[in-house]
């Protein structure tokens, strides 16, 4: 684990070299629990590993236990809608990680915990955090890059990756969420994981104005969708209306709005998902010349936004409804002041 050789083990724990030798060959079984509990302390491993349990010990086990199910919750709060509860569970979980590393204790399970909940923190404020503060988001998503990169292991990284790069985007950070979405695909291990990037870089890609990146992302994302397991991201509604944002966004709005009305079953995609689609709808119903149609889609979108609490997609209601639906964008327009003084105070 430390790869140092049997004489710098032996300088470490204090004892010589044939002791070391010894107990590695079996010839010198370390029974003793203090002598345990002093290699696992010199080793900075925790004490459970060589057979040692003290309160310390089952107080780390617990905090794992509970951390791996607190970040689990949050991912299914987040992804029903609830991603301001998500925040309140990964919040303190994420604090106490960090001070147990500052302690000195950055055991290999805590670390690689500490990484996935920073990137459900981050994620989780991607979607309760207004426009201007979204890079608040990006940022504790990118803090687990370091960590999934000492793993050295591809789909955790791919992951990690794939996170950080769709928050980049959010905060208009185009250019790096390309980047980190290239990366996530390169590094993914087989079709789903890869299938779990390429939306994203589909996006991505519409918003950086790329239309041969674009087209190229939708088209091997159309091709997975015949063989791999759908999800709340990667299925037939999704790149509806991914296609449907990408095709404005690179100059192809009529194509858009002959697409608009030929929406895909949501079933099985995620509580955000209904928002985000519905305004996309709306905006290329405008652009189509579709007022009523529009502001049906927006009224529905405007009442789950709130209900969600999502002040970014009520911030994409207000541009889509600039110099239109005027009523749309006043009740919009309040609603998310409400939502800024709460988080203010």
């Amino acid at each position: 684990m430390h790869g140092i050789n049997q004489s710098e083990l032996g300088a470490l724990l204090g004892y010589d070299k044939t002791m070391v030798s010894a107990m590695e060959l079996g010839k010198r079984p370390l029974n003793d629990t203090s002598a345990r509990r002093h290699v696992a302390e010199r080793l900075r491993i925790p004490p459970h590993v060589l057979g040692v349990t003290d309160p310390a010990d089952a107080d780390h086990r617990a905090m794992l236990q509970f951390g791996q199910s607190a970040v689990r919750l949050a991912e299914i709060a987040r992804q029903a809608g609830h991603a301001s509860e998500a925040v309140a569970e990964l919040w303190p979980l994420v604090a106490r990680l960090e001070a147990r590393v500052e302690d000195g204790h950055a055991e290999r399970d805590v670390l690689h915990l500490l990484a996935e909940a920073r990137v459900g923190l981050g994620v989780a404020l991607g979607n309760v955090l207004p426009e201007e503060r979204l890079p608040t988001a990006a940022s504790w998503t990118g803090r687990s890059l370091t960590i999934a990169r000492y793993f050295d292991d591809p789909a955790f990284t791919s992951q990690v990756l794939r996170m950080h790069g769709n928050e980049l985007r959010k905060a208009h950070l185009t250019g790096a969420a390309v980047h980190r979405l290239h990366q996530a695909a390169a590094l993914a291990p087989d079709d789903t994981a890869r299938a779990a990037v390429l939306p994203l870089l589909a996006r991505a890609a519409g918003a950086l104005h790329d239309g041969t990146l674009f087209d190229s992302a939708v088209r091997e994302t159309e091709q997975l969708l015949e063989h791999t397991e759908h999800t709340s991201l990667f299925n037939p509604f999704a790149l509806h209306e991914i296609r449907l944002r990408g095709l404005v966004a690179t100059g192809r709005a009529d194509a858009a709005i002959r697409l608009v009305d030929h929406t895909p079953d949501a079933m099985g995609t995620g509580a955000q998902w209904a928002v985000i689609a519905r305004i996309t709808s709306a905006r290329v119903r405008l652009l189509g010349g579709d007022r009523t149609g529009a502001a049906d889609a927006l009224a529905m979108a405007l009442g789950e936004a709130v209900r969600q609490r999502l002040p970014h997609q009520l911030q994409r209601i207000i541009r889509a409804t600039a110099g239109r639906l005027p009523d749309v964008r006043d009740t919009a327009g309040a609603a998310l002041d409400g939502m800024r003084r709460e988080m203010a105070a």
